[in-house]
């Protein structure tokens, strides 16, 4: 095997375990939920994660913008630059969860008032709000700590952690809820004690590998102090708010995108709403693997153009884009075309629900080819911190996306071809995904005739 794609998959299969485990937090909640016999709690634990989910999904930011200029900083040498870049991210976690725990109280409110559970159900996923927010700190963190382990070209480190954190997760939740029968309580309080012990394992193998590079000659003084020098002028305190910011407004198209998505299919009633929700676990499972070449991205984009090794970064960017991101994608596309009936039948065994998903399934074979080049991009476009074209390909998909969407919400076939509707929605997504990559392709060929000009 050429030894760039040793490097991508020794970068991408441990993230793709992460990513993997991530959802493992949630579904170990709910299952104990599901087991102290009410729905009531299945649905608080349910509203709770969700109101978690998108607060932290915007956070991701802080580990995104810290993983690319890390990597920039890393190609470069620069080890004051890698300590600053720690530093500065952390900061900045810490910050903004002091923020969601002084104003915890109308952020509740607001978010559940949005959601609007049942009376029954309010108050219990109040309380798992009201604990949960104490994690804030230890969550945020981690984002930040993930984000330089990655630019610090180590993925193993972040899938130690996410494992470590749901085997937590499950001994304590379990602990507090049928020893202590806490209930509620206790699936909160055992999700807010992985959270921090999640974040203190990192804290200490940081320690240990900061003592390592202290010991080591890997990152030392650059050879060319001109290339530190203009390093530290893209990783600047300007330039790290711009970037978080770009990526913030880029994942609020995102989020929109997906909760117009979920709303329109639930319009559609509870039927449209479960086929289109289960249809979407096609796409989830393809983005476990995809993001973890993204991140790979994000890593060796970083380390080469902080390098100014302009023509490693090319092959890196081919490599990620056409031999892993390409075959990939074919490979999910024949899975699905083959085993999509199969996989259906595994996450329901209601046939109605099972019947209506296959008029619809042909949508999930063109998700891989539709959206592997969006995620390779991504990735890249981090590491070369250029995140003002990652926001603008992701508003112009969003916004095609809302406009053919407006095509089924508001057109009179809407009340006359019910199944027609959904079909309109899944063109939509489909349209979303594949523009986030064609136009990120433009944006980057335009970028790279003037990274050859210095080759």
């Amino acid at each position: 095997m050429n030894p760039s794609d040793k490097e991508i998959l020794h970068l991408a299969v441990p993230s793709i375990v992460s990513n993997i485990t991530v959802p493992l937090l949630g579904l170990v909640d709910l299952a104990i939920a599901g087991h102290l016999g009410s729905a009531r709690y299945i649905a608080a634990i349910s509203v709770g994660s969700m109101i978690f989910n998108i607060i932290y999904w915007l956070m991701g930011f802080l580990r995104m913008g810290t993983s690319g200029m890390t990597g920039q900083a890393y190609g470069a040498r620069d080890t004051k630059g890698i300590h600053m870049l720690l530093r500065r991210s952390l900061t900045m976690s810490l910050l903004i969860a002091a923020v969601f725990l002084v104003f915890q109280w109308p952020l509740r409110e607001a978010a559940l008032g949005i959601i609007h559970p049942s009376q029954v159900v309010w108050p219990l996923a109040a309380t798992y709000f009201n604990i949960v927010i104490w994690g804030a700190p230890a969550m945020l963190s981690l984002y930040s700590l993930n984000g330089w382990y990655i630019g610090m070209q180590d993925t193993r480190v972040p899938m130690f952690v996410a494992i470590f954190q749901n085997i937590v997760n499950i001994i304590a939740s379990l602990f507090f809820v049928f020893m202590l029968h806490m209930k509620v309580a206790g699936i909160a309080l055992g999700t807010l004690v992985a959270q921090w012990s999640g974040v203190l394992l990192s804290v200490v193998l940081l320690r240990a590998k900061l003592r390592k590079m202290k010991a080591s000659a890997i990152i030392g003084p650059s050879a060319t102090g001109s290339i530190v020098a203009d390093n530290e002028k893209r990783y600047s305190w300007g330039t790290f708010f711009r970037t978080d910011r770009d990526i913030f407004l880029r994942t609020l198209c995102l989020v929109a995108v997906n909760l117009a998505f979920t709303s329109a299919g639930a319009r559609q009633g509870d039927l449209m709403l479960a086929v289109n929700t289960l249809l979407m676990t096609f796409y989830t499972l393809f983005s476990y693997v995809m993001d973890g070449f993204a991140f790979a991205g994000e890593a060796l984009g970083g380390k080469y153009y902080g390098a100014r090794d302009y023509s490693g970064l090319h092959n890196v960017i081919h490599r990620l884009l056409i031999r892993w991101g390409l075959s990939l994608a074919i490979a999910f596309t024949a899975v699905y075309i083959l085993g999509g009936g199969l996989l259906l039948r595994l996450l329901t065994n209601d046939a109605q629900v099972v019947a209506a998903a296959h008029t619809f399934a042909y949508w999930t074979w063109l998700i891989p080819l539709a959206g592997f080049a969006a995620f390779v991009y991504d990735g890249i476009f981090i590491g070369l911190t250029a995140t003002r074209g990652m926001l603008i390909s992701s508003f112009t998909a969003s916004l095609a996306f809302f406009l053919v969407l407006a095509v089924a919400v508001f057109s009179p076939m809407a009340h006359t071809h019910p199944l027609l509707v959904n079909h309109i929605l899944w063109l939509a997504y489909i349209i979303y995904l594949a523009m986030r990559g064609v136009m990120q392709y433009f944006i980057l060929r335009s970028a790279g005739a003037s990274l050859k000009k210095k080759e």
